[in-house]
């Protein structure tokens, strides 16, 4: 049995999941996320960003960091760099605990849970909650996202030895 966990950056809202299993069996999974205040500074956005997932990776000593990849829309590129410096608070933290960190693009883990590369933030969160047997909505979405990126950890561990 292996622990993964999946981030999905965001600078308001960084999503959170955990899965426990092993192959295509999950045992246990657990959500959540990291909000900043606007209000803050961007470094005192990014000091919470990193001490509180260096706190969870203490606390949760997953064996697989799972991160969405970091991508930027041409009519808003601004929003790609401060996910970008999100990005990089999230891996130094996943260095810093000694676990394995991959990145895999969103695309990526929405063609492989939902069938559909293109696949919208409720079409994912749908399969997501299919394939956990989880009843209600998972919310945010980024804590949705988060635990995409962790089944994907889980299916792919073996990989990644």
């Amino acid at each position: 049995m292996i622990k993964v966990i999946g981030v999905d950056p965001g600078l308001a809202d960084t999503g959170i999941g955990i899965i426990c299993g092993s192959g295509i069996k999950v045992s246990s999974y657990s959500f959540g996320g990291i909000r900043t205040d606007k209000d803050l500074s961007l470094p005192a956005r990014l000091n919470k960003i990193y001490s509180q997932l260096n706190d969870l990776l203490t606390e949760e000593k997953p064996d697989l960091m799972v991160v969405e990849d970091i991508f930027s829309l041409p009519r808003n590129p601004r929003s790609g760099i401060s996910l970008g410096k999100v990005t990089g608070v999230i891996l130094l933290a996943g260095c810093h605990s000694g676990i394995t960190v991959t990145e895999i693009p969103v695309r990526e883990a929405k063609k492989i849970l939902s069938g559909n590369g293109s696949a919208t933030k409720e079409q994912l969160e749908k399969s997501v909650r299919y394939l956990l047997n989880h009843d209600s909505p998972i919310r945010p979405f980024h804590a949705s996202d988060a635990l995409a990126l962790a089944l994907i950890g889980i299916y792919r561990f073996k990989e990644s030895r």
